[in-house]
């Protein structure tokens, strides 16, 4: 088993370092398949040509493909991501100063999906065991699928009616103050918290039926030592699966929260480049958002093969 590490850790930084490639690639490449002149979009129909001939010198977008190529890989391996064409300031400096706001979201976010769906899908695994709750499980699966077909921007537009508009208990948007992250939070958490929850009751289900389980309950232990202690940590392995998944699809589920209440973060910065076709700062953005959904993959990997090195490392 010892030596399977090696190999498991050589075969998915490998898979990283191809993903992070096949990202980089896009991304260059994004600026090159847009139709038309992209220079000539940002700027306007009105610019002069020779402006636009400048923006291009400057972009590097003269030069051969192959040439350009090079150049954009030179600096990212030097940490430069171009000047945005909009403001002129670096991206990167654009990126470090909203990026925060943005992972304060999605961690708040998934922090409380959560906190919420282990706890219902543990006492909904308890009540629906062998058939029982019949009712309570048609509830429960109904309203979960109702919720996660429901976009977040939605739930979002839906929250701030309610609770901002009509009932002025939290602000409609900005951050300013813990009561701003409440709306913008529950619009992310609610759906995923569906979902999990739902995945957290199936492997209970399957867990409470296992050989260790009947011999703890005829070690007479109590049921809240059985299903936390027991049943809950070898339920844990699709959950953490799924919770990643749900980690990445809140990272970039933020795009559109954001511009619903108007957060200063990535997602509505990605948004008002694209309508200002400010592709440097498009791409520095994606970059951003692949790089962040590919290292919580990685990291989702590792952390199984932590908790469960037969099956993770033997798949590998």
């Amino acid at each position: 088993m010892t030596s399977r590490w090696p190999r498991f850790a050589l075969r998915r930084a490998g898979r990283l370092l191809v993903s992070l490639w096949v990202l980089v690639t896009a991304s260059f490449l994004m600026i090159h398949l847009v139709p038309g002149d992209p220079v000539r979009a940002a700027l306007g129909p009105t610019a002069p040509a020779d402006l636009v001939l400048a923006h291009k010198e400057e972009l590097g977008l003269l030069d051969p493909l192959w040439q350009q190529y090079a150049a954009f890989l030179g600096r990212l391996f030097s940490g430069e991501l171009g000047a945005s064409i909009s403001t002129r300031l670096p991206v990167g400096e654009t990126i470090a100063q909203r990026l925060p706001a943005t992972a304060e979201l999605a961690v708040a976010a998934f922090l409380l999906s959560v906190a919420v769906a282990v706890p219902v899908g543990v006492v909904m695994a308890v009540i629906t065991r062998r058939g029982r709750g019949r009712r309570a499980e048609l509830a429960f699966t109904g309203t979960n699928v109702v919720i996660g077909a429901i976009p977040d921007f939605l739930l979002g537009v839906g929250l701030v009616y309610l609770l901002a508009v009509q009932t002025h208990v939290f602000p409609v948007a900005g951050r300013e103050g813990p009561s701003s992250y409440v709306l913008p939070v529950l619009a992310l958490a609610i759906g995923p918290a569906a979902v999990l929850s739902r995945i957290v009751r199936v492997e209970m289900l399957a867990v409470m039926e296992a050989d260790y389980i009947r011999t703890a309950r005829a070690k007479r232990l109590t049921n809240l030592r059985v299903y936390a202690v027991h049943a809950l940590p070898n339920a844990v392995t699709a959950t953490l699966t799924i919770g990643g998944l749900l980690l990445s699809s809140l990272v970039a589920g933020t795009v559109l929260v954001e511009n619903v209440f108007a957060w200063p973060g990535l997602g509505s910065s990605i948004v008002t480049s694209i309508v200002a076709k400010d592709y440097p700062l498009v791409q520095g953005t994606v970059l951003v958002y692949g790089v962040g959904v590919l290292l919580i993959n990685t990291l989702v990997d590792v952390v199984l093969a932590l908790l469960d090195p037969r099956s993770a490392i033997g798949e590998s």
